[in-house]
This record gives structure tokens, sequence and C-alpha cells, in this order.
């Protein structure tokens, strides 16, 4: 008899934790970023959205890296995929993470972390925690990294405007963008966020976002805005890397998987992959 009077008080005690959890936190302090986000500027995702693709996105690269994003768009102009990796269904990461692919962004604001949520297929889950801890010694990187962030009430009104953010202990490879404009290999990129409302049109989110990298003669600055999905019931798209993915992957070298099911070079004259484990049969 004594089991379900344990488990109603556990209950109990459970409802009444979440019902203070939930008065603690006063949402009215809080902006409103609920709803599905996107990109708000047309074509391709790339970093400096006020900018094409490319070379001329003008990224400020010390020259060895450079030659290495020359080389990276040569390679995919015959045909390779150069230095961009996602192709292989590894994640986009920090920054590019940010860039607002097909499926958007959406934002869950809680007192002591602010959740944001991508189906791209290879990312999904950023975490910005806002509960006043420092970066951890004992973390391992991820290509999201560790985001701690602060609330700001730029105005005065006695309202959070602003999300202040600054993301580190990170991984790769990374890239800016499918051309492969990589991240330096170290990996100690620091990236700093404002991420905030636009003032007169509360469908229009920005993030200014500074990246400081190995790979840059100084540090990187641009500014993202996404718009938000007038649907109060938005669609929500899943997006799998691995489904119909006809990328092959093998010693180095991308191939493809035609539609008739072989295995074909992905770039003219290339070699086929050592095949020493395999039976062939003389014809």
């Amino acid at each position: 008899m004594q089991y379900p009077s344990s488990i109603g008080a556990i209950a109990l005690a459970a409802g009444l934790t979440m019902a203070a959890a939930a008065q603690a936190f006063d949402d009215v302090k809080y902006p409103d970023w609920k709803g599905l986000w996107f990109r708000s500027v047309a074509g391709a995702p790339r970093f400096d959205t006020s900018k094409p693709r490319g070379l001329p996105q003008q990224a400020p690269l010390k020259p060895e890296f450079q030659k290495l994003y020359e080389a990276s768009l040569a390679d995919q102009a015959a045909g390779g995929q150069g230095n961009h990796t996602v192709y292989r269904c590894l994640p986009w990461g920090m920054p590019a993470m940010m860039n607002g692919y097909g499926t958007g962004i959406e934002f869950v604001v809680l007192p002591n972390v602010t959740y944001m949520l991508v189906d791209d297929g290879n990312d999904s889950v950023r975490r910005i925690f806002t509960d006043g801890r420092g970066f951890p010694d004992d973390f391992e990187p991820t290509f999201t990294g560790y985001s701690i962030g602060k609330w700001v009430d730029s105005d005065g009104d006695g309202k959070y405007d602003v999300l202040e953010v600054e993301t580190r202990l990170l991984k790769g490879p990374r890239v800016y963008d499918n051309t492969g404009l990589m991240l330096h290999p170290d990996n100690n990129s620091i990236i700093h966020e404002r991420i905030y409302l636009n003032k007169t049109n509360p469908n229009i989110l920005h993030d200014e976002i500074t990246v400081t990298d190995d790979a840059l003669t100084r540090p990187w600055s641009v500014l993202k805005s996404y718009n938000r999905d007038p649907n109060p019931q938005p669609y929500w798209r899943e997006d799998v890397c691995a489904e119909g993915n006809t990328h092959v992957y093998i010693g180095g070298e991308n191939y493809m998987l035609s539609a008739d099911g072989h295995l074909m070079p992905a770039k003219k004259g290339q070699q086929p992959p050592d095949l020493r484990y395999f039976n062939r049969t003389k014809q």
C-alpha cells in the first residue's frame, strides 16, 4: 500500500517543481522568437549574404588559406567537391549552420538555455547557455561548439531584446559554406554573436556574427537576417542527409553512385578506387 502513496507524492512534488519553474520564468521579459525562421536573402546559402558566393565573398584569408580556397573552387569547377565536407553528411557546425538552410531554424527560449533547432540532415540542436556558467575545462569539442549567452536590455525598458553569445571549443573540419571556404584546422575559432529582432518589424531577426580564426588576417564580421514564417502552424520539414545521397567517398576520393546502381567517376579522368579485395573475373 505504500507504493501508490509514494508514487503520488513523487508526482505531486514533480508537479509543484514544474509549476514553480514556470512561475520563475517570466517570458514577458524575453523577446518573442517563436515560429519557423528562414534566411531572408535569396540564392544559395553563403556566409556574407551581402556578397555573391565564391571569391566575391572577399574573405580576409591568410595567403596560404587563400590558395587552398582557390584550389577548392578549381576542383569543384572540374567536378570535385574541393574542401566542402558536408556532402559526406558531416555537420556544418558553427558558424555555417546559421546560414539558414532549407528547413529553417526554430528558437526555444528558456531561462537557462536557448535552443536552436536546425533539421538540415547534418545539424540538429544548438544550445546557448544563459545561466551564468563559464566555459568548461573538460568539454569534448563538437561541431556546434560550446555557446555561452547573456541576455541584454539594450534600451532600458525592462525587457531583454538582445542575446549576446560567445562560442568556443569547436572541432572540424568546418567550412563557411559549400564552396569549401574553410576555417583553420586547429579549430581555435571564437565566434561572437548579437541576435535580436528588427526594431520596426518583429518578423525579421538579425544575427551579427564575428569570427576570429587563425586562417583569417582579421576578425570577419557579417550580418545575417531571417524572416518568420507567417503560418502560425508551419510545416516542419525533415531532411536526412544519408537518404538519397549518391556520393561515395573512398580513399580520399569522391565517386558517384549512378542511376543504374554502379560506381562512377565524379571528375573527368578520375582513376577507380583500389579493388584489391574484390575478385575480378578475367574476360
